[in-house]
């Protein structure tokens, strides 16, 4: 879901999606390239990536960082974009 769903979102708008950390009770992703800094930062995590992880992931534990740094170790989630029909 992140590499198909939300990577490919992000990017449309300009922002790049990292995996930090995944454990057995929580997320931690970095959100980067517009949406560090940006003030809509918040409202793209509570309203866009937090709901698609709980759809799926349930009751684990979303951490979302953001900004030009990326965390040491984060893995890149290049989006998979749909091959032309």
């Amino acid at each position: 879901m992140l590499r198909d769903v939300l990577a490919p979102l992000l990017h449309a708008d300009g922002a790049t999606l990292y995996l930090v950390e995944l454990g057995a009770a929580a997320l931690h992703l970095h959100v980067g390239g517009k949406l560090s800094g940006s003030p809509g930062t918040p409202a793209t995590i509570e309203h866009v990536i937090a709901p698609a992880v709980e759809a799926i992931a349930g009751k684990l534990k979303l951490i979302v960082s953001s900004g030009f740094l990326v965390p040491r170790g984060s893995e890149l989630l290049t989006p998979v974009m749909p091959k032309p029909a």
